[in-house]
């Protein structure tokens, strides 16, 4: 599917978001196999702080680039890819991985981040790669920004600050399970 990118070097903006695609579901895939506690939490907090930084980069300077030359419907997913997957990473935040929901919730984030990526490389970078921008520039600015985010922090989401606001309320699933049924 990317026979395109092996003409790539490493400071294409492409290959720097395919390597990250493909870490994040390396990371993934040693969780679901993961069966010591300690072990899930550490590669659960990576996972979400890779893909807090990854989301940041494309949002604030990948998509803008692409975005006037691509569909917007691609790009319109992509916005809500990210929106919901933001706001999964928000509640699983707000808990410490022992809650019932815990690992259902990490799993549903794997999947639409497995999912987001499918679509994201057969879609959008497939397409983005025929544009003329200076990928290997825009690959500097990423490079550029991820270090910045690893040094400084990423910048709190406006999902993050939802979710922090509910306190962890608003989980719904979470909240019905404890609900006792009408027909108990």
């Amino acid at each position: 599917m990317f026979e395109f990118i092996d003409n790539f070097d490493e400071k294409h903006a492409i290959t720097i978001l395919k390597k990250d695609h493909d870490a994040v579901k390396d990371m993934f895939d040693r969780y679901e196999e993961a069966e010591d506690f300690q072990q899930k939490r550490i590669l659960a907090a990576k996972i979400i702080e890779e893909l807090k930084i990854h989301a940041e980069i494309e949002e604030k300077i990948f998509y803008p680039t692409v975005r006037p030359q691509l569909d917007a419907d691609i790009m319109n997913e992509a916005d809500e890819e990210h929106h919901v997957a933001k706001l999964l990473i928000a509640e699983l935040e707000q808990m410490n991985g022992t809650e019932d929901h815990y690992d259902a919730k990490f799993k549903v984030l794997s999947e639409n981040i497995r999912h987001h990526i499918k679509e994201e490389e057969s879609d959008m970078l497939s397409k983005a790669h025929k544009l003329e921008i200076d990928f290997d520039f825009l690959g500097q600015k990423l490079q550029a920004k991820k270090k910045e985010l690893k040094t400084m922090g990423v910048p709190v989401s406006l999902e993050e600050k939802m979710i922090r606001q509910n306190k962890g309320n608003a989980d719904s699933p979470a909240q019905a399970a404890k609900t006792k049924s009408a027909y108990a």
